[in-house]
């Protein structure tokens, strides 16, 4: 009677077992089929920016991470208010102009337009207005533009992108600035702001490698043997040296190959056309947290000034009529 008990909970255990792997295989199965068929492009380029530099997005040097892989420089804009009150709303607009005739080579070869994406790094403190501080003006002005933050600790450095480019040449940031009354660890004064944007896909992938929006070279001296075209698109292109074995170059699709079979090519000649329309630009500005007390006083101080230099003149013109007076006696 014990034997059949402990034979019936080891069935009923293994029957849970079961049901358990099948539920995480279904689990995992629906994941990878909703990222093959729905792909959230938007989560690549701050997931890769993330990857290389995890900290921050600033370098040492000053560089700005989305820089090494967005190699072609373009340039990019922004305006902040010169100066803020603390517990206030206000706009960082990020500009990134570029031709929107032009169209990039995608992933797969075929062209489309260029995508957008920027960062932003505000002073400790400010971060992303909430939707209840934001007035109608900027909820048009934002909407369908997901902010995210660089690190889970990090509310004042942001990140957005990709978006299309044709709608977003210019990203608006909702800033709330940090009140010092409150935050003891903030302070009054001038700050720097640290802003990066690029258009157009990168031609470096993290990991090093060469996406089909780079150009593609040959690693060897030698005499172009053969232009095979792949049946999934690109190309193999095949170079004889003049000693030693024949070294195939793979070419991705969507990249037109420039050099011909019986061509003598040098090592790191291109082998393709360059097909980048895109490009990275940073900028840094300022901005001057402000204390409204300070401008009161100011004011009060120029007020003060200002009638002192008005009873002044009054008083010297007095004085002059005085002395007019005793001259005529």
């Amino acid at each position: 009677m014990k034997y059949c008990s402990v034979l019936a909970m080891w069935h009923k255990g293994r029957q849970m077992l079961t049901r358990l792997a099948l539920v995480a295989i279904a689990s995992l199965v629906l994941f990878a089929t909703g990222d093959v068929l729905y792909p959230q492009s938007a989560a690549a380029y701050p997931f890769w920016a993330q990857q290389t530099a995890p900290l921050t997005p600033r370098e040492a040097t000053g560089r700005i991470v989305c820089a090494n892989c967005h190699l072609a420089a373009k340039p990019t804009e922004v305006e902040v208010p010169q100066a803020v009150l603390p517990d206030t709303v206000f706009k960082a607009v990020v500009k990134i102009p570029y031709d929107t005739d032009v169209q990039q080579v995608l992933g797969d070869g075929s062209k489309g337009g260029l995508n957008v994406g920027a960062v932003i790094m505000l002073p400790e403190g400010f971060k992303i207005a909430p939707e209840d501080r934001l007035t109608e003006e900027l909820k048009e002005e934002t909407e369908g533009v997901y902010y995210q933050t660089y690190t889970e600790d990090q509310d004042n450095v942001i990140i957005v992108g990709p978006l299309a480019g044709d709608e977003h040449q210019e990203i608006v940031f909702p800033v709330l600035s940090p009140d010092p009354n409150t935050d003891q660890s903030i302070n009054y004064g001038k700050y720097a702001v640290h802003v990066g944007g690029n258009r157009g896909r990168g031609q470096v992938y993290p990991t090093g490698d060469n996406s089909n929006n780079n150009v593609y070279t040959a690693s060897a001296a030698g005499t172009v043997s053969a232009i095979s075209p792949l049946e999934y698109g690109g190309y193999e292109v095949t170079i004889q040296p003049a000693e030693g074995d024949a070294v195939v170059e793979s070419i991705p699709a969507g990249l037109d190959v420039i050099v011909s079979e019986g061509q003598e090519v040098a090592a790191a000649e291109a082998l393709t056309n360059n097909p980048n329309v895109g490009g990275f630009g940073q900028a840094d500005t300022e901005i001057v947290l402000q204390s409204a007390t300070r401008i009161q006083g100011l004011i009060a101080f120029l007020v003060l000034v200002m009638t002192t230099q008005i009873f002044l003149v009054l008083k010297k013109k007095q004085f002059e009529k005085v002395q007019a007076a005793e001259m005529n006696f």
